[in-house]
Formats: structure tokens, C-alpha cells, sequence
């Protein structure tokens, strides 16, 4: 029998925003191969007037289209009014309203789905938690990092997290230390169920270096790091780690509102000949960034289980990383890399040169990564989306 599944979430790529929430993307792909299952997605995105790039990312809202496909998926993108400086208080609500409006519509079509399927506790759960009502439908959330780590500190947006967490049937965490958060936040212990982000072992594995370098045009000693351009991912923290060894070359992969800031600082110690700003990479650039690295540093002051890790170490990169949320659960071992206790440039610069002084090698970290593949994690998934489906 075919379990359907509405999937909701505005984290979700699309055309104009193709690397997007590709976490989402994979595990819901990961989860129908091989299995009976049928999706469709909603990916509610904020209403605005205009295309024109001078508007930022506003504009690349405007440019999404209302409806498509990806991979035989039929998503839609229904628009909801989104306030800046207090869209974080409004948006659960029009969002809801957004995605009732059109799971009503689906089921007209006949698409009425067995489970409804959200990412990201706020506001996509407290909204998707609408449309379970009005549909009379099971929910499962996916809690991701952010939205516990950070958004839990504000006092209406937890209340509404928390009687979401009592209506869902079953909650996902992508971490250990995520699932104990929830647990000390009152979201029920006994309904969260630790089911970690994987990585397509397929997709990233080793390639050559020597190749990877010379279409960068980089040598020497190279160290990587990934993330959104924001304070807490910690890339200026590294620019200063790095700031007084001449001989190392450092990639950062990723766009934000940090960039000016990050271009200060790079000019501010001379450094523009060393650090690169590479800007958002395509998951295939990611590969080449990832082969031409010796590793990759991760610097953030929170985290979920970030899937950076996993891709790095698949690709066969080991990785220093702050010990901070999920990321113990990834580099548990020295074939992974080593964490960094204290969030100082001088202490991320001392397990940089421990890992070069203990470098695994490709080969044995690659080996390690194998565990990290999908199978596991969508098989648990699947039986536990069959058990709610029986109750």
C-alpha cells in the first residue's frame, strides 16, 4: 500500500534558490527509494512585488515560481505575508493559512495525504500543524538546530513550539544533543526519536588533489570552511587563527550578511592574497573545494548536525570543528578529525596544526564516513512513519 506524505517546509530548493534546504530534499528522496511512497511538497514562500535584483533576497522570492517539479516531486510555493522585523510573530499563522488553503485544494485533486511531514519546529511546524488539523491528518516534525538552539528563546514562539510538540505524533532530531534539548524544553521524551542527517556516499567520496588544486589555483597548506556568512558559523575566528601563519591558504564557501564584515577583516590584516570569499558553492563545486582542502574547519557556536561535517569527512577531508551540538556525534573518532573546547581563534589554531601533526589520511577517513550513509537513518524512518500510520 502507497504511504502518501505532504511534506512542508520553506526550506526547500527551488529555481531561483536551487542549493536551499537540500538536506530536506535528500531525505525525503533517500526515504522513497526503494519504498512505496508518494510526496508532494509545500514550500510556502514570503510574498513580494518585485524581481529586480536591488532588492536582495527579496527579489528571489518574487522570482519562485508557483508551482514545478524536482526529481518527479510536484511542489508548490504558496505566497504568505511576511512583515519585516515582526515576521518572526506573524509568520506561523499566514503560513498556516497559506498551506490550509492549498492541502484543501489537494484534496479536491483526491491527494489526501496519510502524514504530514514538517521541517524546522518554527515557524514551518507551528504552521504545518494547521493544516494537520484541517485535514484530520498525523503529524511528524523534524527539529533541525536553529529553530531549538536559538528561536526557543523567545517566549511566544516556544509556547507555540510547545503545543505543537503535543499535537505531533512523533518528533525527529538530527542529533542526541538536539533530541536532550527538546527533552529539557518540555517537547516529550517519549515522542522524540534521534534519526541523524546522512550523506550520499555515492555523490561525495575521494578525488584527486593535485587536480582539485590546480583548478584553484591553490598550494601549499589549505584549509576550508562552509557555512552562510552569519556571526555564530565563527569564519572571522578562523581569519584570525590563520592571520600570522603565512603558508596557509584559506577557502571560505558561503554567502550572508556577515560578507562586509569578512571583508574588513581580510583587508584590515592584508590578508586578500590568502583568504578567499568564494561566495555560494553548487554542491558539485563543493566536491572539488573538498578534494583541493587538507580540512575543514568549523567554527559555529551552535549547530544541529551539520551536514557540512558529513560531506567533508565522506570526501574523505577530516574536519576541526567546535564541539557543539551534533558535531561530537560526527567526529567521534580520530579518523574524523578533533574538536575544539574553547571558541578562540588560538585554541582553533592548536587542533589545526595537532590534525596536521596526526593527519589521517584520506583513505581512513573516508573509511570512517561509511556509517554516515543514508540507509540506516531512512530505514528507522520508515518504520517509524509505518508505526504512526497504524496507530
Amino acid at each position: 500500500m502507497t504511504t502518501s506524505l505532504l511534506t512542508f517546509s520553506n526550506l526547500y530548493p527551488n529555481e531561483t534558490q536551487p542549493g536551499l534546504g537540500l538536506f530536506v530534499e535528500t531525505r525525503l528522496l533517500q526515504l522513497m527509494r526503494g519504498r512505496d511512497y508518494a510526496a508532494r511538497v509545500v514550500a510556502p514562500v514570503p510574498w513580494f512585488p518585485f524581481t529586480h535584483p536591488r532588492f536582495g533576497k527579496f527579489s528571489a522570492f518574487a522570482g519562485v515560481p508557483h508551482s514545478g517539479t524536482r526529481h518527479g516531486i510536484q511542489i508548490d510555493h504558496p505566497r504568505y505575508l511576511h512583515v519585516p522585523k515582526i515576521g518572526m510573530h506573524t509568520a506561523p499563522a499566514a503560513m498556516g493559512r497559506a498551506g490550509v488553503r492549498l492541502a484543501r485544494a489537494f484534496a479536491k485533486q483526491g491527494f489526501i495525504p496519510n502524514l504530514i511531514d514538517a521541517h524546522y519546529f518554527y515557524p514551518d511546524a507551528v504552521a504545518a500543524a494547521r493544516v494537520a488539523r484541517s485535514l484530520d491528518r498525523p503529524l511528524m516534525v523534524t527539529a533541525r538546530g536553529s529553530d531549538i538552539n536559538l528561536i526557543t528563546q523567545y517566549a511566544r514562539p516556544l509556547r507555540l513550539m510547545r503545543e505543537t510538540a503535543a499535537q505531533a505524533d512523533a518528533i525527529v532530531a538530527v542529533s542526541s544533543a538536539l533530541a536532550n534539548r527538546m527533552a529539557d524544553l518540555g517537547f516529550g521524551s517519549d515522542k522524540i526519536h534521534v534519526l541523524r542527517n546522512g550523506v550520499d556516499l555515492e555523490y561525495f567520496g575521494l578525488r584527486a588533489q593535485d587536480a582539485a588544486r590546480e583548478q584553484l589555483g591553490v598550494q601549499g597548506r589549505v584549509l576550508l570552511s562552509v557555512g552562510n556568512l552569519i556571526e555564530l558559523k565563527g569564519h572571522h575566528l578562523i581569519i584570525d587563527a590563520i592571520r600570522s601563519h603565512e603558508d596557509v591558504t584559506l577557502l571560505i564557501a558561503g554567502e550572508g550578511p556577515f560578507r562586509a564584515q569578512l571583508e574588513d577583516r581580510i583587508l584590515q590584516f592584508g590578508l586578500a592574497h590568502r583568504v578567499r570569499l568564494l561566495g555560494q558553492q553548487s554542491r558539485n563545486a563543493l566536491r572539488t573545494l573538498y578534494a583541493a582542502a587538507d580540512m575543514l574547519v568549523l567554527a559555529s557556536s551552535r549547530e544541529g548536525l551539520a551536514n557540512v561535517l558529513l560531506e567533508s569527512v565522506a570526501s574523505g577531508l577530516p574536519v576541526v570543528a567546535t564541539d557543539v551540538g551534533g558535531n561530537a556525534e560526527v567526529v567521534s573518532d580520530a579518523a574524523a578529525g578533533r574538536l575544539v573546547t574553547t571558541r578562540t581563534p588560538e585554541a582553533i589554531w592548536s587542533e589545526i596544526e595537532q590534525l596536521y601533526a596526526q593527519y589521517p589520511g584520506r583513505q581512513r577517513t573516508r573509511q570512517f564516513a561509511q556509517k554516515f550513509g543514508w540507509g540506516d537513518t531512512c530505514h528507522r524512518l520508515d518504520g517509524l512513519i509505518q508505526r504512526i500510520m497504524a496507530h
